[in-house]
């Protein structure tokens, strides 16, 4: 299995991805684009290790079974820099640590490899301090930036790097993805990967987790119990617990296995209390886990925004007679319903203000139960609000 094998549905982005791998001289930076679930932080890794691969041969690079692919997919080469901020920014000093970093020689590879998976999430400052190290790079140096669009970087990072455009795969690919690479069966892999709407990660945790199936399921329904302006402010109440139990969810099992990970790495004793230097080093781990929690509850809230967009998308579907195959499939009763009592012009507004909640709460710091209740009354009929 090589290291292209998790990048299903984008045989372009592979096909040229290869071509510069087993070229032997490939350009000193490339900016990775796609919207998120797409991949774009994999097929930078795979990049990654095709170009650190072990094999002399170019058409072997990217074997994915050599030490370098192995070590470089789990996050372990010498030679790879992967850098993905808990936080909301990449800061100054970090980006200046990028940049003493790219001037490091190989230690054991041919090149240097530095993966930035956010690279959207620099403030002009810190971009700037990479723009010198990008434009004039070490000769063994190659920098992979990652970011929804291009719009997300400054024109002249963006000028100065080889474009990797990707796509939200298929359905179906997102399906065989999970069979073959995690055993699960087909009919729950495909029910998943449609729900995610091909987000490979998020079609992953449906498919595993029973919790977080039936709280994406009762998100996608709460426009069905919008009858009054009281029941639209349970609903946004709701919709805020539903989605900080998925993110706590996803933390309490990170969370632990980071420190059974780091506590196992230190040597711990199993029992009993732990050295201070031991102490010092789970502090700073639990302070990390706590950054990293407040930055992705709002993952998790734009998620369960998107989850309750899929809603109101079936239902303009419906009401277009559009032959487009609907994300909630087993809602079509209830859509179909729902669809017959509005119109299209109305569907298209609801969608609009749950996209501008989605911008508030990333941009501002609106407390999201505010802004979701205001987004509620927001999707009542006008039979309803006049009640």
């Amino acid at each position: 299995m090589s290291v292209w094998s998790d990048l299903r549905g984008q045989e372009s982005v592979v096909e040229q991805l290869k071509r510069a791998s087993q070229s032997g001289a490939p350009t000193h930076a490339w900016l990775f684009t796609g919207p998120p679930g797409s991949g774009r932080s994999n097929a930078a890794r795979a990049f990654a290790a095709a170009l650190l691969c072990d094999r002399e041969a170019l058409e072997e690079r990217g074997c994915g079974t050599c030490k370098a692919c192995r070590t470089v997919l789990a996050g372990s080469h010498a030679d790879l820099t992967n850098v993905t901020t808990e936080k909301v920014t990449i800061t100054i000093d970090e980006a200046r640590e990028l940049v003493r970093k790219a001037q490091d020689k190989p230690s054991t590879g041919r090149w240097r490899v530095i993966v930035v998976e956010d690279a959207d999430r620099m403030q002009e400052r810190s971009t700037n301090v990479l723009l010198k190290a990008i434009e004039e790079p070490p000769p063994r140096t190659v920098w992979l930036l990652c970011a929804p669009s291009p719009g997300d970087v400054l024109v002249t990072i963006r000028s100065r790097c080889r474009s990797v455009s990707l796509r939200l795969p298929p359905v179906r690919d997102v399906a065989e993805l999970l069979v073959a690479r995690d055993g699960i069966d087909p009919a729950t892999a495909e029910a998943a990967a449609r729900a995610a709407q091909s987000h490979i990660g998020v079609a992953r945790r449906l498919a595993t987790d029973d919790g977080a199936r039936e709280r994406r399921n009762q998100i996608v329904r709460l426009p069905l119990t919008l009858h009054s302006v009281s029941g639209a402010m349970k609903a946004a109440a709701d919709l805020v617990k539903l989605a900080e139990a998925e993110a706590q969810s996803s933390f309490e099992q990170r969370d632990a296995q980071e420190r059974a990970a780091l506590l196992t790495a230190l040597g711990a004793p199993e029992t009993g209390t732990l050295p201070p230097s031991m102490r010092a080093q789970v502090k700073r781990l639990e302070e990390d886990q706590t950054r990293r929690a407040k930055r992705s509850k709002n993952d998790y809230f734009d998620r369960a925004l998107t989850d309750l967009i899929s809603f109101y998308r079936d239902v303009l579907m419906l009401q277009l007679s559009s032959p487009r195959e609907l994300v909630n499939e087993p809602l079509r009763p209830d859509l179909e319903a729902f669809a017959g009592d509005g119109s299209a012009e109305d569907t298209l507004l609801h969608i609009e203000a749950i996209n501008e909640v989605r911008t508030r709460l990333v941009s501002t710091n609106v407390s999201p139960l505010l802004a979701i209740e205001a987004m509620a009354v927001s999707l009542l009929s006008r039979k309803d609000l006049a009640r």
